[in-house]
């Protein structure tokens, strides 16, 4: 009897798709629910350090105590909330390193989304040489004219935005007192 179905090959994945993979399973260690984001920084094809969004060691989580939002209002008079009870998954990967004592000069740095412009000037400091990013996040043009300035080189696996739940304020009437 022969065997009439064709086997599927099977394709590995790159290794930008696999860290990537990798950052995503990292994520399901973040404490809160708006912005479930891992970090991979690795060298070499070797993973370095993992950091996922989190509060500082020994402050409350998000998904504990609730969200502590700030605004932010942007250059074009939009208005954006953001929770701020967190560390980002990049600040944290960053901050395991430098307690750990492992250089990241020259290592590649896998993300959910953009780096945040603070986070962007620490990868910049700390010598990463490739950040991946799975999508765009919506405020990150300045973050990518810092890494194409000092030469980051920037992948997006996708050239999807990243959006959040109430992340932006209805700004109708902020000014109509200024009469």
């Amino acid at each position: 009897m022969s065997n009439t179905k064709e086997k599927t090959k099977y394709i590995r994945p790159s290794w930008d798709e696999y860290f990537i993979e990798l950052a995503d399973t990292v994520a399901k260690r973040a404490t809160c629910d708006r912005g479930r984001s891992g970090c991979v920084i690795t060298k070499d094809r070797q993973i370095l350090v993992t950091g996922y969004v989190g509060s500082p060691k020994g402050l409350p989580h998000c998904d504990d105590v609730g969200h502590l939002f700030k605004k932010v209002i942007h250059d074009d008079g939009h208005i954006t909330q953001h929770c701020v009870r967190t560390v980002h998954a990049e600040q944290n990967a960053i901050t395991q390193a430098a307690r750990r004592g492992i250089a990241l000069d020259g290592a590649t740095l896998y993300c959910r989304m953009t780096p945040c412009r603070t986070c962007a000037m620490l990868i910049i400091n700390c010598g990463i040489k490739r950040v991946v990013c799975e999508k765009k996040y919506h405020a990150g043009a300045e973050s990518e004219a810092m890494f194409n300035e000092v030469g980051i080189k920037l992948k997006y696996i996708s050239e999807d935005i990243q959006q959040y739940a109430g992340q932006n304020i209805d700004n109708s009437d902020i000014f109509k007192d200024r009469d």
